[in-house]
């Protein structure tokens, strides 16, 4: 597996480690060629972490509490199998895989997207889309982020250019719909709206095993959605103060704590989010009260978060179903009747 130097390696991706480069401006691909990487973990030792695939770039970047720690070139979809975009998490991860579709195809440290076989793993990258799907990266790469990710944490895919990360509030409802809309499919369980109790809410965390929460806030149904390992564990009804928000805009939480209180609990510390996907909004102070939710129901919420968990604030309705396990660009609906391998 080629690689560069290591003195070179730091002081490329030091190069690149902005985290939001100028409004309108757009990020610059590293001059990687076919099957390489830059992996520097040491940048950022600890904190949740994050993978963004640019289709167009071929190319996969790893952030970690909101630093780059690492980029690789990778082999997407080919014409007729084309990766899915959207917000995922990982929903399983094996060392030794073999796909259930393609002839036993080994697939190295596969990390699954979606139970109908898209897949993060080891494999040969050309240095163009050559896949079944599945997003292939450098062999040792593979290994190294397998080494660091967990389940639960969030994999975008887009369809553009790489624009890094942006630290972010989440109370900022985007202004405008991003560049390719995103709707919610997949489903991951029977989520037909329960009776609400008493209270106004639904809380039972013990429904579901430890790990990271995903929240879903639907603008249009005006309800929000908590889910844990594919179950859900709580719903609520929120209000939006005015025109509700265009686009869908997806965040990941991250370590530590920023000056103030939180914008729905005021005896709650604000926290630091890493917005992945849409457009950011206007100022904060501006839209601050946009959002109302039973406080009762948003501290169990925040008490339950841990960094690393994704909040995706959509327009979208969410129906008897929501897709929680992936967010897929419009017209690209997946079904995922066949818990399938992959490639």
């Amino acid at each position: 597996m080629k690689r560069l130097p290591r003195r070179l390696l730091a002081l490329c991706l030091l190069g690149a480690l902005a985290i939001a480069p100028a409004q309108g401006e757009p990020s610059t691909p590293l001059q990687l060629l076919p099957g390489e990487y830059l992996w520097l973990p040491e940048l950022a030792p600890r904190g949740p972490v994050l993978m963004l695939v640019s289709l167009p770039e071929q190319r996969a970047y790893v952030y970690r509490n909101g630093v780059r720690i690492g980029v690789a070139t990778v082999s997407t979809g080919k014409p007729g199998y084309e990766t899915p975009t959207g917000v995922f998490t990982i929903l399983q991860k094996k060392r030794e895989h073999y796909s259930n579709l393609y002839d036993d195809a080994p697939m190295p440290f596969m990390q699954r997207l979606t139970w109908d076989g898209v897949a993060l793993h080891a494999g040969r990258v050309p240095g163009y889309p050559a896949s079944h799907g599945c997003v292939r990266l450098p062999a040792v790469f593979s290994e190294k982020f397998f080494g660091v990710s967990e389940r639960g944490m969030t994999v975008v895919i887009v369809d553009e250019p790489n624009q890094a990360p942006m630290l972010a509030d989440p109370a900022v409802f985007p202004a405008t719909a991003p560049k390719q809309p995103l709707r919610l499919s997949t489903p991951i369980a029977a989520l037909a709206a329960p009776a609400m109790p008493e209270a106004g809410y639904a809380w039972t965390p013990e429904l579901a095993p430890p790990g990271a929460l995903t929240v879903v806030i639907s603008t249009t149904d005006r309800v929000v959605v908590v889910v844990r390992e594919g179950v859900e564990i709580g719903r609520g009804p929120v209000s939006v103060a005015g025109e509700p928000p265009a686009g869908t805009s997806a965040y990941v939480l991250l370590e530590g704590l920023q000056p103030g209180v939180a914008p729905l609990l005021p005896d709650r510390p604000r926290r630091r989010w890493l917005r992945v996907h849409g457009d950011g909004g206007d100022d904060p102070a501006a839209l601050a009260g946009l959002l109302a939710v039973a406080p009762g129901f948003a501290r169990a919420v925040y008490d339950a978060m841990a960094p690393g968990a994704t909040l995706v604030i959509t327009d979208e309705p969410l129906g008897a179903a929501p897709a929680l396990t992936v967010l897929e660009a419009e017209g690209q609906g997946v079904q995922a009747d066949a818990r399938s391998g992959g490639e």
